[in-house]
């Protein structure tokens, strides 16, 4: 009966075609197995001798009672379950009792602490940029899309924009116990995809009583920016008692808007001491191009409209300074829930439900819609054409037809709302059956996402005929009819929305074969079997009428695929003190083909105090749903560039419009590309662990990656600063006279070759009558980032320079002094991110920047000598540290790089814990 129904289930699951069907039969079998096993077992286990061995996801908290004998359990990196003290893997732990401290707030937070996190992809980059507010982890810079997120050793559902990562805003923080990073990848293991590395986050597994916890954050500056949390967390009963434990948590944060014009390093896009003039000729008051090729502003001569226009210095024209209409860091919020049920059936097996579900908001607010490039003509019929008596005239103009960039300013700033939420349902058995550790799961993950029209957005059509018909003024305010005109011509709605789907059945199962002279012979096994459905829909009603939403020619688009991969590892002791991991893994796409990707790592420990590893591993990443069928739509560029063909050198060619062609930002057609090849890739490391006292430990870690066949866009800097090698890739109207737009699809670029060093220590010091002291430092030297922007191509280098888009820092660290004493524990920690050549592409030579390094230092004090109150203080950025400026035009933020700087500045905060 277990079979049939089973069998029904991964059928109507996965279908039953090809391999799929063959994954289904082989589960359906071992699950009514199970099935058959459990029915025969006691129930209840109180009945048991003893509840199954802990996991490595159980640690034994301080002060409790003492931790039963050491056992076998898995640990990351491996599915061979082994003593936890012998896994040499280069592995960052981050317990959450300790960023809870140190005031990280978010994941995204707490993987900024982690040097070789090199993100580029944060709730900030939202400003402008269409990315659904997500926030990304990229491993060695590499690309979020290499680096695997995992929950509790299982994948969630993707961000289903771009399905190729975790929005780390939806991790449930509050019931997180530790994080996980596996520095070296596991392609062999977890997915073919950890290119980078993996991330796994490790919540907790049982919870006794509940409780309450409040935090509050407020910067010092004026402005805002500040944040709450507020989490509940409960549970109840204890496996090797009442046979069954559960436990739940509640989670809500959000962080309140910071603007622009808040920060004086961040209020204007006009430095004239740095060489940064970043404004935009789309104007209010509009700028004009006439038939007879004079640009110019009626209000030019009385100075436009100050502070947000300025008159420009080369044309009689007016500069619009959008920056100050910026968010620094946008609205968000999120929202988090898990439960978990456990229940030991049996002394050796485990059965456990768990639900996750998260949602996060998040709110950007940018500069009115710019109308230029829309064909807005005005005749000399309208009352608003300069010199018919409301509008100054304009020397020159005899009644010609006028082309008008004009910002609506009295619409207000766009105002664009994202959500993405993400549930996975997850039913496991784990255990032990005649010797075999094993772990099955079956899952299903929801991941959704929103984008909607909150403010700001016109009709284009409706702008076009409200100015030729003489309803609206572009040069000035509007009069009761022009204002009722354009307040009906806003959209307001829903435009585009997602959904990912992705079930999965998994089974892994280790034991040890043999003994050999240097110990057990350990052997694991396992399959994994998922299908992928992702479809976006585009609101044609809604975004099809604006030009400035990105999506104003994007088609629904939608793709599946399912996934099998078999997979297996051998560690061998050869003698003792020296082990050899072997581990290999098939991998079956429906749509890309087939991979193979083997690992080989050593572990040597000739003395104590010293410890030597090595490992070898090829990388496969696929090309994501998105990368493959993502919709392709025209939108702004996010820096501004000259039209090659129509402003080159800055200089428009006779009849064009310098308004539209010279220094702005001009139309990039983006989207998904069927022809895809997948990315490989290689990787190898060595390291050295060193003890020469036993309170001093130090580590080093080479690692080299060479990827290939990178699978992304090339960089609008790249294609318009190299007009004659990329030619093919703009698309003017049949006359020549406009651009409009410039393909840069998802392509298959060349190489990217790097390396560098992972160094920690950790020094504890003998306990004095001042508390016990440690310290610790983990920090990451890039010696080598290069990449190609197509195959056999030229290298671009990258590390310590801003190169196209993005940095790579050389070196960053993470520096934490912690002093405990009785009930107090003091924490120091300082974040640090080297120099590096800035962007120097929108300035004069003379004006070319190192960004300078930026370090910050915080402060806390934890309390916890009432068994019911705990209680956090400290000062974030406790020295006020303020971003370097850099001259990068890259994000909607100018003057610092929101991607890997603070802008708040100094922020105490608190966090109360209460316990009942």
């Amino acid at each position: 009966m277990h079979e049939t129904i089973l069998s029904r289930s991964l059928r109507q699951l996965f279908g039953a075609a090809g391999l799929s069907a063959v994954f289904s039969a082989v589960f359906s079998a071992a699950s009514s197995a199970v099935f058959s096993l459990l029915a025969s077992l006691p129930a209840n286990a109180q009945e048991a001798q003893r509840p199954l061995e802990s996991s490595a996801q159980e640690t034994q908290p301080a002060g409790q009672s003492p931790a039963p004998p050491i056992q076998r359990v898995e640990v990351t990196g491996s599915s061979i379950r082994r003593i936890a003290t012998e896994s040499a893997l280069p592995i960052t732990t981050i317990r959450a009792a300790d960023f809870a401290k140190q005031g990280l707030t978010t994941v995204q937070e707490v993987l900024n602490t982690i040097p070789m996190n090199q993100t580029s992809t944060v709730s900030s980059s939202a400003v402008g940029s269409g990315t659904g507010g997500r926030a990304v982890a990229d491993l060695r810079g590499l690309g979020g899309d290499k680096t695997l997120v995992l929950l509790n050793g299982r994948r969630l559902a993707n961000h289903p924009y771009f399905a190729d990562t975790v929005d780390l805003n939806i991790i449930p923080v509050a019931a997180l116990e530790r994080v996980e990073v596996l520095r070296d990848g596991a392609s062999a293991i977890y997915g073919s995809d950890a290119i980078g590395g993996v991330i796994n986050f490790i919540t907790k597994r049982s919870v006794q009583g509940a409780e309450l916890t409040f935090e509050g954050y407020e910067p010092w500056r004026r402005g805002s920016g500040s944040e709450q949390r507020i989490n509940l967390l409960g549970g109840w009963g204890d496996l090797a008692r009442d046979g069954v434990s559960m436990f739940g948590v509640l989670d809500y944060h959000q962080q309140s808007a910071l603007r622009a014009i808040d920060r004086e390093f961040s209020r204007t896009g006009v430095r004239p001491e740095r060489g940064m003039n970043e404004v935009s000729r789309t104007t209010f008051p509009a700028n004009f191009f006439s038939d007879l090729g004079i640009a110019g502003n009626p209000y030019y001569a009385t100075g436009c409209r100050p502070p947000d226009t300025a008159p420009a210095v080369d044309d009689p024209v007016c500069e619009f300074d959008y920056t100050q209409y910026v968010d620094d860091i946008p609205k968000t919020r999120q929202y988090s829930a898990m439960g978990k049920i456990n229940r030991q059936f049996t002394p050796d097996h485990l059965g456990s439900l768990e639900i996750v579900w998260g949602r996060s908001t998040n709110e950007s607010r940018v500069a009115p819609p710019p109308m230029s490039n829309i064909g807005i003509i005005m005749t000399a019929a309208s009352p608003y054409y300069p010199g018919n008596g409301t509008v100054p005239a304009f020397p020159g103009l005899t009644g010609e037809n006028l082309d008008i960039s004009w910002r609506p300013a009295e619409s207000g700033g766009r105002d664009n709302y994202e959500s993405s939420s993400t549930v996975r349902v997850l039913a496991s058995l784990e255990g032990t059956i005649q010797g075999w550790d094993y772990n099955a799961a079956i899952s299903h993950a929801q991941g959704r996402a929103r984008s909607t029209f909150r403010g700001g957005y016109l009709v284009d059509q409706r702008i076009i005929d409200g100015v030729g018909a003489g309803i609206l003024n572009p040069f000035g305010p509007q009069s009761p009819a022009g204002a009722d005109f354009l307040a009906s011509s806003l959209l307001l709605g829903e435009y585009v929305h997602a959904r990912i789907l992705s079930s999965a059945i998994d089974a892994r199962a280790s034991r040890d074969l043999m003994t050999l002279p240097g110990g057990p012979l350990g052997f694991a096994i396992g399959a994994e079997f998922r299908h992928d459905n992702a479809k976006y829909f585009v609101n044609r009603d809604l975004a099809g009428q604006a030009s400035s939403s990105g999506y104003a020619d994007a088609q629904d688009a939608r793709g599946s695929r399912s996934i099998s991969a078999l997979f297996a590892e051998l560690n061998v002791p050869v003698i003792k003190n020296l082990e050899l991991n072997i581990a290999s893994r098939y991998d079956h796409y429906t749509d890309v083909g087939n991979s193979f990707t083997p690992k080989v790592s050593l572990r040597y420990e000739p003395t104590r105090e010293l410890l030597l590893r090595a490992s070898y591993n090829r990388g496969f990443r696929a090309p994501t749903l998105y990368d493959l069928y993502g919709p392709q739509s025209t939108t702004n560029t996010s820096d501004t560039h000259d039209d090659p063909l129509l402003c080159p050198g800055g200089v428009p060619v006779p009849g064009a419009n310098p308004n539209v062609v010279c220094g702005q930002q001009q139309n990039i057609r983006q989207g998904g590309n069927p022809d895809l090849s997948p990315e490989r890739s290689r990787t190898w490391s060595v390291g050295v662990v060193f003890e020469p006292v036993p309170r001093l430990t130090v580590s080093a870690d080479y690692w080299d990656i060479r990827l290939k066949d990178q699978i992304n866009a090339l960089a609008e800097q790249t294609i318009f600063g190299n007009f004659p090698k990329y030619q093919n890739l703009f698309v003017y109207n049949p006359g020549g006279t406009r651009l409009d737009y410039v393909l840069d699809i998802t392509s298959n670029l060349g190489q990217v070759k790097t390396r560098g060093v992972d160094l920690s220590l950790l020094y504890r010091l003998p306990r004095s009558p001042i508390g016990n002291f440690s310290v610790s430092l983990d920090g990451t030297y890039v010696n080598k980032y290069d990449y190609q922007n197509e195959r056999g191509g030229p290298y671009t280098e990258n590390a310590g320079r801003y190169a196209d888009a993005t940095p790579v820092f050389r070196w960053r660290h993470n520096l934490l002094m912690t002093l405990v004493r009785g009930d107090y524990t003091f924490n120091l920690s300082n974040r640090y991110s080297s120099h590096y050549e800035d962007q120097n592409t929108s300035v004069a030579p003379e004006f070319f920047n190192n960004v300078s390094h930026y370090s910050t230092w915080s402060i806390s004090a934890t309390y916890t000598g009432d068994k019911h109150f705990e209680l956090t203080a400290g000062i974030k950025n406790l020295f006020d540290e303020e971003p370097p400026f850099t001259n990068q035009v890259t994000n909607f933020q100018l003057g610092y790089d929101p991607r890997y700087t603070d802008p708040l500045g100094i922020t105490p905060y608190m966090r109360l814990t209460y316990r009942f």
